[in-house]
């Protein structure tokens, strides 16, 4: 017998009643949710934290980005950017569909504004988001720090995290066969730390022609590691090299200052006061010359300096440290610029596409940019006509014997000796 409130047998397996079943499941689902969710941090705010680190809700442990995929809440995205050139963080927000007024955020936080402005090509960049609200933001600065960008309820906090690394000292040996780039790239150097290599000995030894084959190197450096992986080369702290069976040893050695130089191991410096070339060229297109034929006007002349050729926009250096004497429009020199050093000693710069920094009457440093490589005047390429005069005198830079910097203070000469003694007994086998 059945009441009025029983159901015939058959009714169970009816689509009426299992849609209502359904639904009633639903129901409890979203209702167990809400509740929860009283006392649950968002999952907006709970992958924030895991990523970025402990949130004002409850802490967290931080989350190896490249395993963030696995732990994404639905609607909460990463996205991991390669800064193009002239990119800005306006640009990118506006190509990920990124809230501005959220960027207007970020960016008005004590300190981060100058965090953010300088992008440059190649680096990456992470956005965590949800639709377009940014949840975090990350942007390594350094080897050694990382700016983390994260949305609390109080609003965005930013946090610069140191990031760990190790040093190790490694001994690179090699001998020239053909370049020596190919030598000491074979021998384990970066090309960063062959160029360090040949800035060292540039005041001894000519890396353009110069280098024979045989010529041999030995070079104590160090390694950066990051999580046990090589990030990049570091200090060079002791080399030598034979060239042409001349042997040359250097040790850096930092002073009181904190400035590192490089000095011989009876403490003399490595430098020069002056520098042999003054920019990065690729070739010399016109050597020092009493009677050239110029190349525009048809004439024999002397070419009383040295041309450089480099394309157009290559930092010209000054040779040595002194006042600018003259700098502007000088005929067929060009944009020139012409330096005293003192001691009769004046080197000239023509042909430049412009000038950078000091102006004329000012102090330069050895070293310090004055302008950019240019076709100006008289040229028909670009290229650098480097002068070197000596108490009026024109005389050939590639070949005029270069004062030495300064040696090692005699204060310091017992803490040089004590310290840079491991660095070169790492050069021997």
């Amino acid at each position: 017998m059945s009441t009025g409130t029983d159901l015939p047998a058959d009714t169970l397996g009816s689509p009426w009643l299992l849609r209502s079943l359904q639904l009633l499941a639903c129901f409890a689902v979203i209702s167990y949710t809400l509740q929860v969710a009283r006392h649950t941090t968002p999952p907006t705010l709970q992958l924030g934290t895991m990523l970025f680190g402990a949130s004002d809700h409850a802490p967290g442990n931080p989350v190896d980005v490249n395993d963030i995929s696995a732990v994404l809440a639905p609607g909460l995205d990463l996205a991991e950017v390669i800064v193009q050139r002239n990119d800005t963080l306006d640009h990118i927000f506006r190509r990920l569909q990124l809230s501005l007024s959220d960027l207007a955020d970020v960016r008005a936080l004590s300190g981060v504004q100058t965090m953010l402005d300088r992008l440059s090509p190649g680096e990456h960049l992470k956005f965590l988001h949800r639709d377009a609200a940014l949840i975090g933001l990350e942007r390594h600065l350094s080897l050694t720090e990382k700016l983390e960008v994260r949305r609390t309820d109080a609003g965005f906090r930013a946090t610069v995290v140191p990031k760990a690394i190790q040093i190790d000292d490694s001994v690179a040996h090699g001998e020239i066969n053909s370049s020596l780039f190919e030598s000491a790239n074979a021998a384990g150097l970066s090309d960063l730390s062959v160029l360090k290599l040949a800035k060292i000995f540039a005041s001894d030894i000519d890396f353009v022609i110069g280098l024979r084959e045989g010529d041999r190197f030995v070079v104590s450096y160090e390694r950066i590691l990051q999580n046990d992986h090589y990030v990049k080369d570091g200090d060079i702290l002791a080399a030598r090299f034979i060239n042409q069976g001349r042997v040359y040893e250097a040790v850096r050695y930092v002073g009181p200052d904190g400035a590192a130089r490089y000095y011989s191991p009876d403490g003399h410096s490595t430098e020069k006061a002056f520098l042999r070339a003054p920019l990065e060229f690729k070739r010399i297109s016109s050597g020092f010359s009493l009677a050239r034929m110029h190349p525009i006007l048809n004439l024999i002349r002397a070419h009383k300096g040295i041309d450089y050729a480099a394309p157009i926009g290559t930092p010209v250096y000054a040779a040595g440290s002194g006042h600018i004497k003259f700098r502007g429009d000088l005929g067929g020199y060009g944009n020139v610029i012409q330096i005293e050093h003192g001691n009769g000693i004046v080197t000239v710069y023509g042909h430049m596409s412009r000038f950078a920094g000091a102006r004329a009457g000012a102090h330069v440093e050895r070293g310090e940019t004055i302008g950019y490589v240019g076709m100006t005047g008289l040229a028909t390429g670009p290229h650098l006509h480097f002068e070197f005069r000596v108490n009026g005198q024109y005389v050939d830079p590639q070949k005029i014997k270069l004062p030495d910097a300064k040696p090692i203070d005699p204060d310091l000469y017992d803490d040089f000796k004590q310290k840079s003694a491991p660095l070169l007994a790492a050069l021997n086998p």
